[in-house]
């Protein structure tokens, strides 16, 4: 493969009980067999998309100590969970050596760019109050109500029109260079189940106007999910916190022409054509 990263979503580490199916104290002995499964087969970075905690920021050091033991670098963006005990957003995202809550990654010797959304940007959650955000969550929130979506929980969140509109830039470059654009989400954009970022239509919207994409990943639903939008494939991964004792994570492999997704425990294994 030209490129071959490792996947994990939703470890949400939580020090207390097990509630329902999710098994929080576990998620640390999972978290440190991917560690050692990524290290073991050299894989040049990985990546976290959100929920490293469940409810207690303090319990994120316990999550990043395991994490720092990778022998090659991470990428972690945020989920709503994240947000739990903050009132400062910049804290979290330095607490995760983040560049931006949204931000690029570009592998230029083989002209692929990576993409990561903050799909909680317009969220309860997000510490918005009393900003511009607020304003737009609040808008956005009603249209949908009114439109019956099922999408408007408390738990899910939503990107900025700044944010839209650097998507919408970032894909129309990318679309010009001729490179190839992977997508990363907390909140799933696509199929539709509930779970979905609060404007993942006008999100879809932007990605269907260009070729570049080749691949959106997203977390959020631990039962994991996938779909086509456009001849793109979605990609909702399974969440670590989620059963006992069976593991979920994956390796990524980039070729010129595929994307294979070697999955381990419960996560699905795939192999996806580049169209």
């Amino acid at each position: 493969p030209l490129i071959r990263f490792g996947i994990i979503a939703d470890i949400q580490y939580c020090n207390c009980d097990t509630h329902g199916k999710r098994f929080y104290r576990n998620s640390l002995p999972k978290l440190e067999e991917s560690v050692d499964y990524f290290n073991e087969k050299e894989v040049d970075f990985t990546l976290n998309l959100g929920d490293l905690i469940d409810k207690n920021f303090s319990d994120i050091d316990s999550v990043l100590v395991r994490l720092n033991k990778l022998n090659k670098p991470s990428i972690n963006i945020t989920g709503n969970h994240d947000y739990s005990g903050i009132s400062n957003n910049k804290i979290l995202h330095d607490k995760l050596s983040m560049p931006d809550e949204y931000f690029t990654y570009e592998i230029q010797e083989h002209n692929w760019l990576f993409i990561f959304l903050n799909t909680n940007e317009l969220s309860l959650h997000g510490n918005i109050k009393n900003t511009k955000k607020e304003a737009e969550y609040d808008i956005l929130i009603e249209k949908l109500k009114k439109e019956g979506r099922k999408n408007t929980g408390p738990w899910n969140g939503g990107i900025s029109t700044e944010q839209v509109n650097w998507l919408d830039n970032l894909l129309k470059d990318a679309d010009n260079k001729k490179q190839k654009v992977l997508i990363f989400a907390h909140q799933p954009l696509y199929p539709d189940n509930g779970l979905t970022a609060l404007n993942d239509k006008e999100i879809l919207a932007v990605i269907g106007k260009y070729n570049c994409v080749k691949a959106v990943f997203a977390g959020h639903h631990h039962p994991g999910d996938f779909g086509y939008f456009n001849n793109i494939p979605f990609i909702t991964l399974e969440g670590m916190v989620e059963t006992e004792n069976d593991n979920s994570f994956g390796i990524v492999n980039i070729y010129d022409d595929k994307i294979i997704i070697e999955g381990k425990g419960r996560m699905t294994s795939r192999e996806l054509e580049i169209k």
